[in-house]
């Protein structure tokens, strides 16, 4: 079982990723001060929790998972995997998760993304089937447009199926196989293209007095005498001050709200790690039975 001073820590984590889920859902932002409180929080638990119980082990295991996942934090957001909230809020979970020993840094740290990215996949995908029906006429005519500028792609993936269907699928005896093959990776470029049309329906104008900070513009634009520069940082404070005197709408990328995720993700993982008497052997053993799949 894990260290009872993890309870305390998970319920804390809890109800702040419950008021940041919130906040993603209306607003599209996080607080800074909800995910550096967060951290706070959490360090001067384990220092205060490590000095009661004379085992720095705690306290020092939560600096180590703080600094782990500071460094993804920010390869994910200069990846522009995460947005600035998430990438945050990920930093800040370093410092909740149960890492009792070094094996732990790697197979926790890794059991966590895995949940995380898994159940974020589903729910990208369902998300943005509520994009596809929300649009409608827009989705359907940027996926006709999509579907027009892949052809190529279309044909080279259909010949290289016929090919191997007739050099490894008849010849060899496996037709079946590479029917079902052939069938899948159809709808692989089927779905690629479906969310290029997704991600496009997500493009809106706004007015400049909607603008947030980091909000994601597609391109560069000139105001007056001055460039914005497109970013991974989004709009800065300044440059949304710029555009409202200028009155200038602008057209930004919608982000979908990701938080919910990780508010999934962690309760999952703090279940198996209060189930689990060991973590790694669970992950080792879930990785394997993914993988043989």
């Amino acid at each position: 079982m894990i260290n009872e001073g993890y309870y305390f820590l998970f319920a804390v984590a809890f109800v702040w990723i419950i008021f940041a889920t919130i906040q993603d859902l209306r607003k599209r932002e996080v607080a800074n001060w909800l995910n550096f409180s967060l951290v706070g929080v959490a360090l001067a638990y384990r220092a205060f929790y490590s000095s009661f119980r004379g085992d720095w082990d705690f306290f020092l295991f939560g600096v180590l998972g703080f600094v782990l996942f500071f460094v993804l934090g920010y390869a994910f957001y200069y990846g522009r995997v995460f947005a600035g909230g998430d990438s945050k809020l990920l930093i800040a979970l370093g410092a909740v998760l149960p890492f009792e020993k070094l094996g732990d840094l790697f197979y926790v740290t890794l059991g966590f993304l895995f949940v995380l990215f898994f159940i974020g996949t589903m729910y990208s995908l369902i998300y943005s089937l509520v994009i596809s029906i929300r649009q409608g006429k827009r989705f359907i005519a940027e996926f006709d447009v999509r579907i027009r500028k892949s052809k190529v792609l279309f044909f080279l993936v259909l010949a290289l199926i016929v090919v191997l269907f007739i050099t490894e699928g008849i010849m060899a005896g496996n037709w079946m196989l590479w029917v079902i093959s052939g069938v899948f990776i159809i709808l692989i470029v089927l779905l690629y293209v479906y969310l290029m049309a997704v991600d496009r329906c997500m493009i809106v104008l706004r007015s400049p007095g909607k603008l947030a900070e980091g909000d994601w513009i597609i391109s560069d634009i000139r105001v007056g005498n001055r460039w914005i520069r497109k970013s991974v940082h989004g709009l800065s404070l300044e440059e949304i001050r710029l555009l409202r005197k200028n009155r200038k709408s602008i057209y930004v990328k919608d982000g979908i709200p990701f938080i919910p995720v990780f508010l999934m993700a962690f309760i999952m993982v703090v279940v198996l790690s209060i189930l689990s008497a060991n973590f790694q052997e669970l992950f080792s053993g879930v990785l394997s039975l993914f993988l043989q799949f």
